[in-house]
């Protein structure tokens, strides 16, 4: 389709804003300006992809925060927890293939995690945060989260900190490492590698779990996280808290220095540091949503989706307190927590500050909307909810 540009006047600054619309998605357009306009948006992406074509791609507004740099068509950007959705499908493709039972112990395929009483824990308590495990408590160094093979011992070391199944306790950056260890043992890649050779490549989607090349990181805008009242205050400001101890692994500086580093965009925390933009995002949910196959590429069965969809617990999880809809290693449409639309059976993943990706397999939709300037919401916000009600406003 055509690409149109117009601009957006707000906060004394201007802002270009790029891409098409089909017709009837005209709706979506204004959404997006109205972003601009209402809100604190800087830089940004939205895409809508129905039956497996493209029927929104926009991008717009500036790569960093004092609005030097323009996003352009192929700006990417760390879309933080997005990542555990893809992963998820990723994993989701192993157990489709029949690799790995998510009713066997994770110690069926990776002996050593047997240790200190995990040896009857189920792979399906790791995809939907049962496991007990949402912090490494080892006295790893500050930076160790970079270690993907250290996370990954002192996690097969540790005794869970509850029995497994009986709470959930979102694992932040710990389910990554747990997952990409289970992936590496039965296919002999890591969640990155296996993303990048049988999801990304295939699909020509523009999305990366860590190895960030120098010119992939050329191309990366600038991450503004919101500090005060978000989870990234509580790093500093409690941390001995359970949610503290999460980030207890991080480098000893400042949160917006970690999500642009160098270190951040090459290490590989298949739960936190995907890559990518709105436009490959929703072409991946976009498969998902119309049955798993899209132009002679197939990444799940219907029984594979149906599994991955189905309803694993609806408990209100320990780390930061709120309802947590579970699926399969994705989140399931919950309007108090991250809203997917008016259809109760969507499902996807958010990321902190704004940014989310989701499929709609009833209206064959796939969606994705990513963002630089976070926001100091737990849920997934005002910006995304306009975007997602204009599409459905629009069938």
């Amino acid at each position: 389709m055509e690409i149109e540009t117009t601009t957006v006047q707000a906060r004394g600054k201007t802002f270009a804003i790029h891409g098409f619309c089909a017709p009837r998605f005209a709706g979506v357009r204004d959404a997006f300006m109205e972003n601009y306009r209402l809100e604190d948006e800087v830089g940004s992406a939205f895409s809508v992809v129905e039956n497996g074509k493209a029927v929104v791609d926009l991008w717009g507004g500036w790569r960093d925060a004092s609005c030097t740099r323009p996003w352009e068509r192929d700006t990417i950007v760390c879309m933080m927890s997005v990542v555990k959705g893809l992963s998820g499908i990723a994993f989701n493709m192993i157990i489709d293939r029949g690799l790995v039972d998510p009713d066997a112990p994770v110690a069926r395929y990776w002996p050593e995690f047997a240790e200190n009483g995990k040896e009857a824990l189920p792979v399906r308590f790791v995809l939907d945060h049962r496991a007990g495990l949402p912090v490494v408590t080892a006295p790893l160094p500050q930076g160790a989260m970079f270690d993907r093979e250290a996370m990954t011992n002192a996690l097969a070391a540790q005794a869970p900190l509850w029995e497994p199944g009986t709470q959930a306790g979102y694992h932040i950056h710990t389910q990554g490492f747990l997952l990409s260890e289970l992936c590496r043992r039965v296919t002999g890649k890591t969640i990155a590698r296996f993303f990048r050779d049988e999801v990304a490549l295939p699909l020509a989607a523009d999305y990366q779990i860590g190895g960030l090349s120098d010119a992939d990181q050329m191309r990366c805008a600038e991450l503004q996280p919101v500090l005060e009242g978000t989870l990234f205050a509580v790093k500093d400001k409690q941390p001995d808290t359970l949610l503290g101890k999460a980030f207890a692994q991080n480098p000893d500086e400042p949160w917006p220095v970690t999500l642009n580093s160098k270190a951040w965009r090459e290490a590989e925390i298949s739960s936190a540091n995907g890559h990518g933009n709105a436009r490959a995002v929703a072409r991946i949910y976009g498969v998902v949503a119309r049955g798993g196959e899209l132009d002679g590429v197939r990444l799940l069965s219907l029984a594979g989706i149906e599994r991955m969809r189905t309803e694993q617990h609806n408990m209100t999880e320990v780390m930061q307190q709120r309802p947590y809809h579970q699926g399969l290693g994705v989140l399931l449409n919950t309007a108090e927590a991250v809203w997917m639309g008016p259809n109760p059976k969507a499902f996807g993943h958010h990321g902190i500050g704004g940014s989310i990706g989701m499929a709609d397999p009833e209206a064959k939709l796939g969606i994705s909307y990513s963002i630089n300037r976070m926001h100091a919401r737990g849920d997934n916000g005002p910006r995304a909810r306009r975007l997602i009600e204009a599409v459905y406003a629009s069938l």
